[in-house]
Parts: C-alpha cells; sequence; structure tokens
C-alpha cells in the first residue's frame, strides 16, 4: 500500500505553511503538484539541451528532439496506444477537445447529424460543439444525470439518438463519477457513432488503456498528473488522424510549401505546428515515469480507501450536503459539497487561513450545477500524497467555518 506521508516528501512545495499552517492540498482536480523529478527533468533542459526540435542537426537540437519523442512513446504506453504516432501533443485537454471539433467535427458534421454530450461536462467538452453546431447546423443531445451523480438512460439514450458523435468525460471533475467508458463506447459503435473521451480527471487516478476502452479519441492534460501546466495530450486513431485535415497551419507540420498550395506531414507532426511545449512535453515524460514508479493500480487502491474515508467523515458533519454517488468503485477523488447557510467561497476562505487548499464556484460546470438547482459547491479532491489525517483537518476546518459563518 502507499504511504501518501511518505510519497508527500518528493513534492516540495507541499513542505510550506500557509498563514503558519501546514498546506493541506485538496485541490487536486484544479491542477496537481509536481514531483521533484518533473522540476528537475524541466530545469535540466534549460541548462543543457535548450533548443528547437525536429529541425536541427546540431548536437542539443538532436538531444532536445530525443527526449521529446522519448516522452511521446512514454505517453503512448502509458494509456495503451497502439503506436506513438497516435500521440499528439497540445496544450491540455482543451486544445486537444477543440482540435477535435474543428478538424475531425468540421469535416464531418453536418446538418441533420447529432453530437451526444452529458450534462456533466465540463465546459471544455460543451463550449467547442457549441460554437460548431451553430455553424454548422447539426444538433446537440445530452446523456441526463441522476441526483446520485450517474449518467441516466446513457445507452437507451444512445439508442434512441443515434448520435453521429458520443463526447463525454472518464471522470467527473465535479462529482467523481468515473463513467462506464467501455460500455458506453460498444452502445455508441453498434449505433455508427464514434466516441471522444475527456480523460482530465482520470489518468493520474486510475489505470487508462485507450485500446481496451474501444474509444476513437481520448484527450487529457499534463498538469491533471503531476506534469507541467500548458501541455496535453490527444489521443486517436490512426486511421482517423490520417484522414482529418490540420487543425493549425505554420511550420513543423509541412512536407513541402509553394505560394498557393501545401503537402503534409502524417500524424502526429500534421497537427502539431510551431514550436511545441517542449520542456512541458519532456517534464510530462518524467511525470509518466513518477506515476509508473508508483503503480497505476496501487494508486487506484490507495484513493478509492482515502475517498471512501473521506465520505464517511464528511457525512458526519451536520448541514452538509455531498453531491454524487458513495460507491467508492464507481467515484474518483472528488467531493463537491455544499453547507447551509454558508457561501462556498466564503467556506474557501476560511479554509484557507487554517491552511487548506480548496475549490469553490462551478468548477467550469455550470449545466450540471444548474441541474442540481445550485450556484456553486465546495469542492475538495484529494491525489495520492493526500493522508487520511488530512481529510481530519478539512472536517475541524469545515467546523470552524460553521461558527463563524452560520
Amino acid at each position: 500500500m502507499i504511504d501518501p506521508n511518505k510519497i508527500k516528501k518528493d513534492f516540495p512545495i507541499l513542505r510550506q505553511k500557509v498563514n503558519g499552517k501546514d498546506l493541506v492540498y485538496l485541490d487536486n482536480a484544479a491542477t496537481t503538484q509536481k514531483p521533484q523529478v518533473v522540476i528537475d527533468a524541466i530545469t535540466n533542459y534549460y541548462q543543457n539541451d535548450n533548443a528547437n526540435i525536429h529541425r536541427g542537426v546540431h548536437t542539443l537540437a538532436e538531444r532536445a528532439t530525443q527526449k521529446y519523442e522519448e516522452a511521446r512513446e512514454k505517453l503512448a504506453k502509458f494509456i495503451g496506444a497502439g503506436s506513438s504516432r497516435e500521440v499528439l501533443f497540445t496544450s491540455g485537454t482543451t486544445g486537444a477537445l477543440n482540435l477535435v471539433a474543428q478538424s475531425w467535427g468540421r469535416a464531418n458534421l453536418k446538418k441533420g447529424d447529432t453530437v451526444l454530450l452529458t450534462v456533466m461536462e465540463h465546459h471544455s467538452n460543451l463550449v467547442p460543439w457549441q460554437i460548431l453546431s451553430k455553424e454548422l447546423g447539426f444538433s446537440l443531445e445530452f446523456i441526463h444525470v441522476t441526483k446520485d451523480g450517474l449518467l441516466e438512460e446513457a445507452e437507451g439514450t444512445i439508442r434512441r439518438v443515434k448520435p453521429k458523435l458520443l463526447a463525454f468525460t472518464h471522470v467527473s471533475n465535479v462529482l467523481g463519477t468515473i463513467n462506464p467508458v467501455k460500455n458506453l463506447t460498444k452502445a455508441a459503435h453498434d449505433v455508427g457513432a464514434l466516441v471522444l473521451v475527456d480523460g482530465a480527471q482520470a489518468v493520474a487516478h486510475l489505470p487508462v488503456n485507450v485500446s481496451a476502452l474501444g474509444c476513437d479519441f481520448y484527450a487529457l492534460s499534463g498538469h491533471k498528473m503531476f506534469g507541467p501546466t500548458g501541455v496535453g495530450v490527444l489521443w486517436g486513431r490512426e486511421e482517423l488522424l490520417k484522414e482529418m485535415p490540420p487543425f493549425l497551419g505554420g511550420g513543423e507540420m509541412i512536407k513541402e510549401v509553394y505560394l498557393r498550395e501545401a503537402s503534409y506531414k502524417e500524424p502526429p507532426y500534421k497537427f502539431e505546428a510551431g514550436t511545441p511545449h517542449i520542456e512541458g512535453v519532456i517534464g510530462l515524460g518524467a511525470a509518466v515515469d513518477y506515476l509508473n514508479s508508483l503503480g497505476m493500480k496501487e494508486i487506484q487502491e490507495q484513493e478509492e480507501e482515502l475517498i471512501s474515508y473521506a465520505l464517511n467523515e464528511l457525512e458526519k458533519v451536520k448541514d452538509l450536503n455531498i453531491f454524487g454517488t458513495f460507491d467508492p468503485k464507481k467515484r474518483s477523488g472528488v467531493v463537491a459539497f455544499t453547507v447551509a447557510r454558508i457561501h462556498p467561497h466564503d467556506l474557501a476562505t476560511v479554509l484557507d487561513q487554517e491552511g487548506i487548499a480548496i475549490r469553490s464556484g462551478n468548477h467550469c460546470a455550470m449545466p450540471l450545477h444548474s441541474h442540481f438547482k445550485l450556484v456553486a459547491t465546495a469542492r475538495a479532491s484529494f491525489s495520492v500524497y493526500n493522508a487520511k489525517e488530512e481529510v481530519g483537518k478539512l472536517v475541524e476546518g469545515i467546523e470552524k467555518a460553521k461558527k463563524i459563518l452560520q
């Protein structure tokens, strides 16, 4: 079993005090902290290998290119891709989802088609489709969410709607719900739909194998999995990527350029125009190494035990209402809640005075909050370096906030 207190020593930022109290960082769904090995990988690139990649034949360029492409290989293995050619580096999950919308979506969707989403989607998997649907005239339909935070009649909705694309989150960033990707993908494929999965909240918390899941596209962010901000991945089936037009035009993604036309490289390079986030990709490769050293199955088991404990302890707090399922096998380490007569922003402010970092607001999921008739929630989100005693500090902080604010 993983010892979170031992793991915490790998993360230098967690050694500090905030407002005179030991930092309790429970905002991991927004971004995870970075282990020293990731920080070192980025620093080492700038100190020793800083050069633009692919284009140069000098030693620094070749070293930088090698590390960049090694990171692509690591990501491919980490998510179970069939080939590293299926791994595209992007600016993050948002960039990856927009790439699918603007490349595959623009080329394949038309009036009369339907894109099926869920009510629990992050804005990054809603707004791109809203923008495109207004331009191209296709419809948006939604799978509803039960009061327990599960998708309601999902497979039945897929059969009824018969979408061209099903796009949904692997793990909800509000409810923590782990959606049954494999089952939903099969149902979508049975009606001829492609499947896009937002994996931002999944890859650092449970094993992900895109080949086994059977989906067609999978998007993720580096900063949610102990890597740097500004870098992410779109995985796509190679045959689909080959058919898709490039999303951005510029250097690096071309074979030949003439004044009035150009030809493009094969994936993944066709989708990586311009100078990429080189140090971010190298840092993400180091984050993958770190996760592999802990073991994704072991991480999942440790977090299941922690979330079960957290739900049990928080449920004891009077006037506190938790959203989502209480089954730790069906949810990841995210707990959204409200406390009667206290605004989530005020609660987060008091907790910060106790050194406890949580998130408050609608968490870029306004339609989901509207669905539950909420303006905002407080959200505590856990990672592998969080321990049970930190749950206790969270509960103590909430009780103190109640005395001050209620």
